[in-house]
């Protein structure tokens, strides 16, 4: 027993020796500095909004000590941009843009919202004017505004106060010129904007950048922040012209699947459509569960209004529900309204092509009567009986214009042209019409 209490005091003892030990080498672990490097690439829209803030976020909840945008982007959207520049002004963790290639437009908006810029010897930046869908100049207002925001943000980032607002104007604005470049948006390469102060320092590659940082390549501890594959199907959903194609294949996958007999090929690539719009903007951040619950009622309700069609009331609640559930996942309401116009518009033409030419096909048969009344099964059509006109006759009573003659030997509702005509007078039939038979009175001799 003695030498196993021997044994134990051993153990703690060296134990309690080691502790200096590991406390030294925690020590130097949580001393390893870190580094977030971020991608920025492709276009500018909300999912790479979306990206940016989770990156953010878990470089924050690291304790990162840099954070370096890798950016190669010819622009994209306006509000996307406005948005990532807040993520960039919210955190306290100091932000480096490398400009890995281009940075135009949008992306020349968040590099100068970082706290410095470096460039590769051939990157490129600005070319910041804002344009409409058509590929237009944006109207006067909004190019204020973002004339404001460039300019804003050339201002208050970069070292010694700030940069000159000028070039930002310049980029934002065609016809603001400056000294020793071209009218038209400015568009600096790397030894212009390093002259002009939009660049702190020309550099090949990233373990350049970190070396230009004060830190030391070999010992940082990088962390590359990856789009999953759930935020890359985001980034590619929530681009503003891909959304109205998804809408309207969604749309037009569902109509012709009224059109074809079972549940085929059409249908699975319109309920597809529709669940990639909401699992993009669910990931990204802007739908929630609320919405796909409101589309999922809507189409209920349009089931039931094509099974046991009433007076409507299920069908437009059901389209009004589903347009609803639309807009509460959308981040942009114009944006919407575009997509869901083009949606309607090609969904009401080919429902209307279809019907004229397969409108006797698939499920959409049973919202269309089918049955007939024929003469096999004792029905009598009202065929007009044009042998009849210029046939004489005899009024059986009193013609108000309506009443009963007698012609060819047989008893016909017929109809004066007006006229008052008393029972027996000779009547002659002018004209016929299925049962529609009118007749003259003739002038008695």
């Amino acid at each position: 027993m003695g030498k196993w209490i021997k044994i134990a005091f051993l153990a703690y003892l060296l134990a309690f020796l080691l502790i200096p030990f590991q406390v030294f080498a925690n020590q130097s672990t949580s001393a390893s500095e870190t580094i977030y490097v971020i991608p920025v690439e492709q276009t500018v829209e909300r999912g790479l909004e979306a990206f940016l803030e989770r990156s953010f976020k878990e470089a924050e909840e690291e304790n990162a000590d840099h954070i370096i945008l890798d950016i190669d982007t010819p622009g994209g959207a306006v509000d996307a941009a406005g948005y990532i520049a807040n993520i960039i002004n919210r955190t306290d963790i100091p932000v480096t843009a490398f400009i890995n290639s281009e940075a135009i437009s949008a992306g020349a908006y968040i590099a100068l919202n970082a706290d410095q810029i470096i460039m590769v010897p051939n990157g490129q930046i600005g070319s910041a004017g804002v344009i409409d869908g058509s590929g237009n100049a944006a109207d006067e207002k909004v190019q204020s505004l973002w004339i404001s925001r460039m300019t804003t943000a050339a201002t208050e980032n970069g070292p010694d106060g700030g940069r000159d607002p000028a070039y930002a104007e310049a980029m934002a604005n065609a016809s603001f010129d400056v000294d020793g470049f071209p009218s038209g948006y400015l568009t600096l390469n790397a030894e212009q904007a390093k002259e002009v102060g939009y660049a702190e320092s020309i550099e090949s590659n990233l373990n350049d950048v970190i070396s230009f940082l004060g830190f030391d390549p070999s010992s940082v501890n990088v962390v590359d922040s990856e789009v999953s594959i759930a935020e890359h199907i985001a980034r590619f959903v929530t681009n503003p012209i891909v959304i109205p194609i998804l809408l309207s294949v969604g749309s037009l996958g569902l109509i012709l699947e009224l059109y074809s007999p079972g549940f085929g090929i059409p249908g699975i690539m319109g309920i597809s459509a529709l669940l990639l719009f909401f699992f993009g903007h669910m990931v990204a951040g802007f739908a929630g569960w609320e919405s796909l619950i409101l589309v999922v009622v809507g189409v209920i309700l349009l089931g039931i209004e094509m099974i046991a069609p009433g007076f409507g009331i299920f069908g437009l609640l059901g389209i009004g529900l589903i347009i609803a559930g639309l807009f509460m996942a959308s981040f942009s309401t114009t944006v919407m309204v575009f997509s869901v116009g083009i949606a309607l518009f090609l969904t009401i033409a080919a429902a209307i092509i279809l019907f004229v030419f397969f409108g006797d096909k698939g499920p959409w048969k049973r919202l269309v009567l089918q049955a007939q009344t024929t003469s096999d099964e004792g029905y009598v059509t009202n065929e007009t009986e044009v042998d009849l006109i210029g046939q004489t006759g005899k009024a059986l009573s009193i013609l108000r214009p309506a009443g009963v003659a007698l012609i060819n030997d047989k008893r016909l509702d017929v109809v004066s042209e007006g006229s008052y005509i008393e029972q027996g007078r000779m009547v002659k039939v002018v004209y016929t019409s299925g049962s529609r038979i009118v007749v003259r009175e003739l002038e008695q001799t």
